[in-house]
């Protein structure tokens, strides 16, 4: 007799198996990221359909089979509908849930990742400035950093430990964070990027999730391309130290 388990989760991605099945990956709020099979679940008059799609939130149902997890019931809860038919709000759920599955490897109950996704999800979807819609990303990226124990430091050098100024500061992933000016003219900055304070302020405000500030942020392309110069210079070193290869594409 197989035991079925039941728990809310959001669909991060799908894989065709053989004919009419699929593999699903879903972050749950009971059981972390599962890998989950849906048998069938291709056929026109699949009961799981109308619950299982990429970036739906359902509850599900499922048993445990010698070699996958089996869907066994999908009932949906929020399809995010506005951010699934806008394409510019979709690229940045796909990249959100690429992040998502490279970062956290196996199976392990995480409250505080489950709220960060349907947080930003919930955003994603609701968000009524578009120019707004990428700093939903950086928000996610930066706090599932912090999450898993990959703090930033973003108020003191790494090296020296003195109080940040703003200056002509640089930011060192291998570090762990921003490095000052005294600092790199006397060891040098190797591996590491110029930073703008005005970036670093930014990033001070995403780890402490100041939303109401956040979404109504104005940057100039220069800043834009330095938040994610930044960023993905981190994902690079996080993501090659945890699977030996880089970040998912842009």
């Amino acid at each position: 007799m197989f035991i079925r388990y039941r728990t809310k989760g959001i669909f991060i991605k799908k894989e065709d198996r053989g004919e009419a099945d699929q593999l699903f990956t879903i972050y749950t709020g009971g059981f972390g990221k599962l890998k989950v099979l849906g048998k069938g679940i291709r056929k026109i008059k699949s009961k799981l359909r109308s619950g299982a799609e990429i970036f739906f939130l359902s509850e599900i149902e499922f048993i445990q089979g010698k070699n996958y997890k089996t869907m066994t019931d999908a009932i949906l809860l929020e399809k995010f509908s506005d951010m699934r038919d806008n394409l510019k709000r979709l690229a940045i759920a796909c990249r959100i849930s690429e992040v998502l599955d490279s970062l956290v490897r196996g199976q392990e109950v995480d409250q505080e990742i489950w709220q960060l996704l349907n947080e930003s999800f919930e955003k994603l979807n609701n968000l009524k400035i578009e120019n707004s819609l990428k700093i939903v990303y950086y928000y996610f990226l930066w706090n599932l950093f912090s999450i898993l124990g990959y703090n930033a430091e973003l108020y003191n050098c790494v090296l020296c430990r003195k109080k940040l100024v703003p200056n002509k500061l640089y930011f060192s992933p291998r570090e762990g964070g921003v490095i000052c000016q005294k600092c790199s003219d006397a060891v040098g900055t190797k591996g590491a990027k110029k930073i703008e304070p005005e970036v670093i302020k930014i990033l001070r405000l995403i780890i402490k999730r100041d939303w109401k500030i956040l979404s109504k942020l104005k940057m100039e392309e220069d800043l834009k391309k330095s938040l994610k110069f930044v960023s993905e210079n981190q994902l690079f070193h996080l993501t090659s130290n945890l699977t030996g290869v880089g970040p998912p594409s842009s």
